[in-house]
């Protein structure tokens, strides 16, 4: 069974319970049937186009509106991740968690930079790999502030920082 079908599935189940469910209820209905469907795997194909069809599905769960309505805040208010930033995350814990096959730029040369908290990119011209997990997780964690980038040493500061 693919991914979509399990998640249609789940779809209809938490919007068929939806309205007579508390809130509480209802969060814990989504994280325990949708959610952890969802983020078994997200590393490997949430950088796809797939993703795209999984974010509409959890847009269906999350709020009955047109395709077109941003719900945004919505998720800001019920403290849900999307889709796309449940794989950021995820690929933001895996370079954290494996952080002993990272280097920093700081490790490569002794010079004072600007980019010395960023990891150093791995060399190469392949798409493969340029869309693979080792590369996106790289690339993510160059962008974030040097403010959370101080904690890649320390895993569970990190994490609370990224939340």
């Amino acid at each position: 069974m693919d991914l979509s079908n399990k998640l249609n599935k789940a779809c209809f189940a938490i919007r068929a319970t939806k309205t007579f469910l508390t809130w509480k209820s209802w969060k814990m209905v989504y994280y325990s049937y949708f959610h952890l469907v969802v983020s078994y795997g997200i590393i490997f194909w949430g950088t796809l186009p797939y993703s795209n069809n999984v974010f509409r599905i959890q847009k269906r769960i999350i709020m009955n509106s047109p395709k077109r309505e941003t719900c945004r805040q919505l998720y800001k208010q019920q403290q849900i991740l999307t889709v796309y930033g449940q794989c950021i995350y995820s690929l933001l814990m895996f370079v954290v968690k494996s952080r002993e096959v990272f280097s920093l730029n700081s490790d490569i040369h002794g010079r004072n930079t600007h980019y010395n908290l960023n990891l150093h990119f791995p060399t190469t011209n392949l798409k493969l790999v340029q869309r693979g997990v080792f590369y996106s997780g790289v690339k993510i964690f160059n962008h974030l502030p040097p403010s959370i980038k101080d904690y890649f040493r320390e895993p569970k500061r990190l994490k609370i920082k990224l939340r």
